[in-house]
């Protein structure tokens, strides 16, 4: 698929070829090249929310911060694509995980008054609700949490017995997770959103910001695992973690895995996690 109203007003030549790239659930992902040896990155799709790359883009805006991650430059933006600088494909530098570490550490030491966001956004394709809250446990519960219920895939998979299980922990989140200030947050850091930027150091890309506990940035990654030691070892170097965190990160890594039931007709294996977590902190 190669469409040269992708480039047009850019200066960038005329495209002449177009690489599928691997990763997103909500877009077709391109390397396009052109005739004038340039390439960018160009995400598309035609049945989207017409407002989802705009708020992209503005996450990626959001989360340039001194010392933190390369971050892809917004070029272009319509209702059906999404033009970025390509980050390229330069191999992790020698110090990539414990650099992407401080990195993330210092995007963490951005803070606000309130948990939120100044605007929702989106999780994959469903709405990321953000208004600002002063409570950061009622802000994940309803917001992070429970809101995934009122989706039809999420609310049939999990059962009257896995909503009930859910609705009873999250009564208890204040006596499992403390108190954090609002950092600003990735919001979708699975490790497949890092990758090595120009030089090799450590990028990012499709986010799904907002100013939240750092502990759930971390869970995530912590979850999906294939991580250093060295990325956690940076991390706690600039900002120290509450003990028992590690413990902790499966709770909070239920908002993802509830929000692939939201997305999903058809996920058993996402839905027994779900309700093992659950059964762990009962």
């Amino acid at each position: 698929m190669l469409t040269p109203a992708w480039l047009d007003g850019l200066s960038l030549g005329d495209p002449i070829s177009a690489d599928p790239l691997e990763g997103g659930y909500a877009s077709k992902t391109y390397r396009v090249r052109t005739d004038l040896g340039k390439s960018v990155v160009v995400k598309t799709q035609a049945d989207l929310p017409p407002d989802l790359y705009a708020l992209e883009a503005d996450g990626l805006d959001a989360l340039w911060t001194p010392g933190g991650f390369a971050v892809p430059k917004v070029l272009r933006v319509t209702p059906t694509f999404i033009v970025l600088a390509d980050l390229g494909t330069a191999e992790p530098s020698a110090t990539y995980w414990a650099d992407a570490g401080r990195a993330l550490a210092a995007q963490h030491q951005r803070t606000a008054d309130k948990f939120g966001y100044h605007q929702d956004n989106y999780l994959g394709t469903l709405a990321q609700r953000n208004p600002w809250m002063a409570d950061g446990h009622a802000f994940f519960v309803e917001h992070r949490l429970l809101r995934f219920l009122e989706r039809p895939f999420c609310y049939r998979q999990l059962g009257e017995g896995g909503r009930r299980l859910l609705e009873r922990v999250v009564r208890r989140l204040a006596e499992i997770i403390p108190a954090q200030p609002p950092a600003l947050l990735h919001g979708d850091l699975w490790h497949g959103n890092l990758l090595p930027g120009p030089d090799g150091a450590p990028a990012m890309i499709d986010p799904a910001v907002y100013y939240g506990w750092p502990e759930a940035d971390l869970a995530t990654l912590l979850i999906y695992g294939n991580l250093s030691g060295d990325f956690f070892t940076a991390y706690e170097e600039v900002h120290p973690l509450t003990p028992g965190w590690r413990e902790r990160a499966p709770l909070l890594h239920l908002r993802e895995l509830l929000s692939i039931t939201a997305h999903s007709p058809t996920v058993p294996e996402t839905v027994a996690e779900i309700h093992s977590i659950l059964q762990r902190f009962d």
